[in-house]
């Protein structure tokens, strides 16, 4: 399928060429090595709402690496709260958790929650299992350093968009797998997940802010040095299993790659009565709520997440 620009909600259609642009820069390693040096002029930024602390977390598998990871409390809050593990977007090849700043401080405005960011090592450098163990050893610090960070071990989310949707997905299968937290749901937004590229939109050319060529390099960056089978821990489209899962929040714009891909997990979870709540937007790109937050579209978008989340908080959490 080939994506136009008029294709797109006219308020969307405003910046096409500027995120096309970013299409073909990021598809390169030496442009992408410059936009993560780029990004990382971001790193410690604060959320004025927030108690803002950074940690470094030990890694289970890399003896010498330390997770850095962002921690955000309610300013005031003095109770033990609900905690949510939030994994950024990028790919699995790019980001930071400053990246998503604009979505703690509405998460935190709605619902007092404590949010737990890590830095998780990058496909260019680590690919897989490398970013996928840092999130599952942050989650799995969090639930063994409970106390310390005043958080609630028995009402964890997981939450994050596009890769970092598809990381939620990854990690929320593990979870359900080895019963090691309890989830009180997920939040995998317009996630990445199917390496495989078998979907008629997986096949999506002149998308913007992501297409095939983009989705294929980052695949194969992310799974390069995987010996054996890919497994759903990798590429979470490939389980078959999803019962036990916990409620589930997602979107997805109907004009970019991952939509079929999002449609079968979401389906797959209804099939398995999994509670959802999930929407799509029409005319609308990967990431179009973040690039195009003023848009009526973009702020429908982020305000069905948000009223999502603060009913999913209130149906949810003990």
């Amino acid at each position: 399928m080939i994506v136009k620009k008029e294709m797109y909600n006219k308020e969307l259609q405003a910046q096409y060429n500027q995120y096309r642009f970013l299409v073909s820069v990021n598809s390169k390693k030496w442009s992408l090595r410059l936009m993560n040096r780029l990004v990382r002029l971001t790193k410690g930024q604060k959320v004025k709402e927030a108690i803002n602390e950074t940690h470094f977390v030990s890694s289970t598998t890399t003896k010498a690496h330390k997770i850095r990871t962002r921690v955000f409390r309610p300013q005031g809050a003095t109770e033990k709260l609900p905690a949510m593990l939030y994994l950024h977007g990028g790919g699995y090849m790019m980001g930071i958790p400053e990246m998503a700043m604009p979505f703690y401080s509405d998460i935190i405005k709605r619902r007092k929650v404590v949010i737990v960011a890590p830095d998780y090592r990058l496909s260019q450098k680590n690919p897989f299992p490398a970013g996928f163990n840092d999130c599952y050893d942050v989650l799995l610090w969090m639930r063994d350093n409970a106390e310390e960070l005043n958080i609630d071990p028995d009402n964890f989310i997981i939450a994050g968009h596009s890769a970092g949707g598809g990381m939620t997905a990854a990690i929320t299968l593990k979870v359900r797998d080895t019963k090691d937290v309890k989830l009180a749901f997920q939040m995998p937004i317009y996630p990445m997940l199917d390496h495989r590229m078998i979907t008629a939109s997986s096949k999506m050319l002149g998308s913007t802010m992501w297409d095939a060529n983009i989705n294929a390099f980052a695949w194969n960056l992310y799974l390069r040095n995987l010996e054996g089978p890919v497994t759903a821990y990798a590429s979470p489209a490939l389980n078959e299993d999803y019962r036990d899962f916990p409620p589930t929040i997602s979107f997805v714009g109907d004009l970019e790659p991952f939509y079929d891909e999002n449609i079968a997990y979401i389906e797959a979870l209804k099939s398995a009565a999994v509670p959802v709540e999930f929407k799509v937007f029409k005319g609308a790109y990967h990431g179009f709520e973040v690039g195009s937050p003023k848009t009526a579209i973009g702020k429908e978008a982020n305000k069905f997440q948000l009223d999502a989340f603060e009913k999913f908080y209130d149906q949810y959490i003990q």
